[in-house]
């Protein structure tokens, strides 16, 4: 099969397209043929060794200390079963499908755990539209619904709001009922107000004011101390990436009183894809794309992700 690679960490031209054999499951595990799949900001940082400040060397112990533990990237993708496991039941083959494999999803097939964030595609769906849900859905669903417990009426400001993450954190806010305030690079009202922004502010060009209940900063634009001049008493500053600093802010937070800031690593579950396939089922959430490559343009496609400038997802087109 062909599989995208990573045999050290570098720049986006380190990867390479390989034959490398075809995975077999195991107990417990389905194959998916992959028609598609997302390049995410994590699977940029992974190739990079391009962790948050202070980081490094936990992110290193973690990812692999001298080279990628996976060759193959790659989490996010949607295709069809082709085989099962031993004890796998409550599948198909043949069923379309989304999965959050871990590693291993820039390929043509991939191994999916059958418990875990797996989930089938609804009619209606393609398979672009479906990889390119689950690291910026599931991410915002968990921070803004079960972190922050946003409530209808709630003042929200997303920071990095047309981004891979922001671009659905806005759309699930105004889902929750919260009126949110979207801060993007120039040129994106129009489309940041389709997705369900009420305001919508240029970084570059425009002061933030007003009063929130919950600032959700996807790119690392804010720091704690700026937040407490924008939040109420109860207010919430949550930051989707954090290193040293973070940490250190945290315990100033709980020390001082007044507005709070949490901190927190979010996961993938077949429950969160089903939340968010509902959403999709109920008009409230869209897929966003920003840009689709070949699995061979993969590189081209690490580029445009690092350059922290899109609108949605970037996603693999993996065979016809």
């Amino acid at each position: 099969m062909k599989a995208a690679t990573a045999r050290r960490y570098g720049a986006s031209d380190i990867l390479r397209v390989e034959d490398l054999p075809r995975p077999e499951p195991g107990p417990g595990e389905i194959l998916i043929r992959i028609r598609a799949a997302s390049v995410t900001t994590a699977d940029w940082r992974l190739r990079a060794a391009a962790f948050p400040g202070g980081l490094a060397l936990i992110g290193r112990l973690v990812a692999g200390l001298w080279k990628p533990r996976h060759l193959v990237p790659g989490s996010d993708v949607a295709g069809e079963v082709v085989a099962l496991g031993a004890g796998v039941d409550g599948f198909a083959v043949g069923q379309r499908v989304v999965a959050v494999l871990g590693h291993g999803g820039h390929a043509e097939y991939g191994l999916a755990t059958a418990k875990g964030a797996v989930a089938p595609i609804p009619e209606g769906m393609g398979f672009d539209e479906a990889a390119a849900l689950p690291f910026g859905g599931l991410t915002a669903l968990e921070f803004l619904r079960d972190v922050a417990k946003l409530r209808a009426g709630q003042e929200v400001l997303i920071l990095g709001a047309s981004g891979g993450v922001g671009a659905y954190a806005v759309q699930i806010a105004a889902a929750l009922g919260a009126r949110v305030t979207a801060v993007a690079g120039p040129g994106r009202e129009v489309f940041l107000r389709g997705l369900g922004a009420e305001r919508v502010l240029d970084y570059r060009r425009d002061e933030i004011a007003g009063r929130f209940d919950l600032i959700f900063d996807t790119v690392g634009a804010m720091s704690w101390p700026e937040s407490r001049r924008l939040l109420g008493e109860q207010g919430l500053f949550l930051p989707l990436n954090f290193g040293l600093r973070e940490l250190g802010h945290l315990l100033w937070a709980k020390l001082s009183g007044g507005p709070r800031m949490a901190l927190h690593v979010s996961g993938d579950s077949r429950a969160g894809l089903e939340s968010l396939l509902a959403l999709w089922r109920e008009g409230r959430l869209r897929p966003v794309i920003d840009s689709r490559f070949a699995l061979e343009d993969i590189a081209e496609a690490h580029l445009l992700v690092e350059t922290r400038h899109r609108a949605g997802a970037v996603v693999l087109e993996i065979g016809a």
